[in-house]
């Protein structure tokens, strides 16, 4: 069993910042792709940023220059830094990972539960 656990959302100022983790545990092989999707009340979860295992990233337009991810490969960790947080940053968080576990020879996409971002005054 495979699973990943989201930690460090909350409540925070606009122009603030988060620092969200994201940490993957159980019986894995190695993990591919890892990223942060978001949802919004009302709207469809879309992404926010991705990284791969050499460390190539990917952000959503509305996040660049604000937000940045990086991973740790020896924790199974992603983090995303999120500065300048704005009201429309408002969201669950949702951690991402394409996960080869041990014995299967294939990766399957795994999901965290979420963690709720609220950026208000």
């Amino acid at each position: 069993q495979v699973q990943l656990v989201e930690s460090g959302g909350g409540l925070v100022q606009p122009g603030g910042s988060l620092r969200l983790s994201c940490a993957a545990s159980g019986s894995i092989f190695s993990i591919n792709v890892m990223g942060w999707f978001r949802q919004a009340p009302g709207k469809q979860r879309e992404l926010v940023a991705q990284i791969t295992s050499d460390g190539t990233t990917n952000f959503a337009d509305s996040v660049k220059g604000r937000f940045t991810i990086s991973r740790d490969n020896a924790k199974n960790t992603v983090y995303l830094q999120m500065n300048s947080l704005k009201a429309e940053d408002t969201a669950v968080y949702y951690c991402n990972a394409d996960i080869i576990t041990i014995g299967s020879g294939r990766s399957r996409e795994v999901w965290g539960k979420g963690t709720l971002v609220t950026v208000s005054s």
